[in-house]
């Protein structure tokens, strides 16, 4: 059997060519995969941890990959304290009868922390057949699941969709606001993350593609602390549904972001943010339209 390993944060670009790889050499192939992340097991600045994926989500965005075979490892503390050798051996030799190890360029395996050139060196030691796949560059750098972090944390949405190879996206449950949009035009769906822990791109306006009861509308979020209504500095993300007019309080919607409109700003009135709401609105449907 032929496997790969890793937390596959994403599954983007980098990742689908190691799954490629894997897919393609004709036997039968598995990627495994750890839940839950190892800083939250070894609490290390857990505090400050977000992903891009749900294990839902992963486990989705591997089976889309072509991955049909996923195997699902639990992080402990016991599995982590297991040296690169141990692992390789009890789990993929022992539980999988692996025969062929593919490694992305940034794979670690084990306590000791191997990287990739020192897990192929001791995998071939071991009997196995090993595959390195070079890395993805965009921009003259590798892409990784910390890249794309770091684009949603600067709002850079399009760099972040790149390296994923889709549209970045979160789902929740929509909880209830302030209903103030409604007094300009603008009724907006206040959405609470299903998954505590997913990366919220930064601050600012972005055109989303809505999916609501399985039908998808054009929309309009706003990330941030809505500084125009004084909202005592709490974040929220707040969707403007196009050609929606339903009460869908409680009910699961998903936000695909397709593009960043502009930053979040303090306007004078309500009215004056009304006004910019209406050009942002305009933007955002001739984008849809391209």
């Amino acid at each position: 059997m032929v496997v790969t390993a890793g937390f596959f944060d994403g599954v983007h670009i980098g990742h689908r060519r190691v799954l490629d790889v894997l897919l393609g050499t004709g036997e039968a192939a598995a990627a495994v995969t750890f839940w839950p992340h190892p800083r939250v097991v070894l609490q290390q600045d857990a505090d400050s941890l977000s992903l891009l994926d749900s294990l839902e989500e992963k486990e989705a965005g591997l089976r889309s990959a072509g991955v049909s075979d996923i195997r699902l490892l639990e992080f402990t503390k016991s599995l982590a304290a297991l040296s690169a050798e141990d692992f390789i051996r009890r789990y993929l030799i022992g539980d999988m009868g692996c025969t062929h190890l593919v490694l992305g360029p940034d794979n670690r395996f084990g306590s000791d922390a191997l990287d990739t050139a020192a897990i192929a060196s001791l995998a071939s030691s071991m009997g196995l057949k090993t595959s390195v796949v070079d890395p993805v560059m965009v921009d003259g750098a590798p892409v990784s699941s910390t890249r794309i972090r770091r684009a949603l944390d600067s709002g850079d949405i399009s760099a972040a969709n790149g390296m994923l190879g889709y549209e970045y996206s979160l789902s929740g449950i929509v909880v209830p606001g302030n209903r103030l949009g409604r007094t300009i035009g603008f009724p907006t769906a206040n959405v609470s993350p299903s998954f505590p822990l997913k990366a919220v791109p930064a601050n600012g306006v972005y055109a989303t593609r809505v999916t609501v009861g399985g039908t998808v509308y054009a929309g309009m979020t706003n990330i941030g602390v809505r500084p125009t209504v004084g909202n005592g500095g709490e974040r929220t993300i707040e969707t403007n549904i196009f050609d929606f007019n339903e009460d869908i309080y409680g009910h699961q919607i998903s936000l695909a972001f397709t593009d960043r409109i502009r930053d979040e700003r303090h306007f004078s009135s309500m009215q004056e943010l009304g006004r910019q709401l209406v050009q942002d609105k305009k933007k955002i449907l001739y984008i849809c339209k391209q």
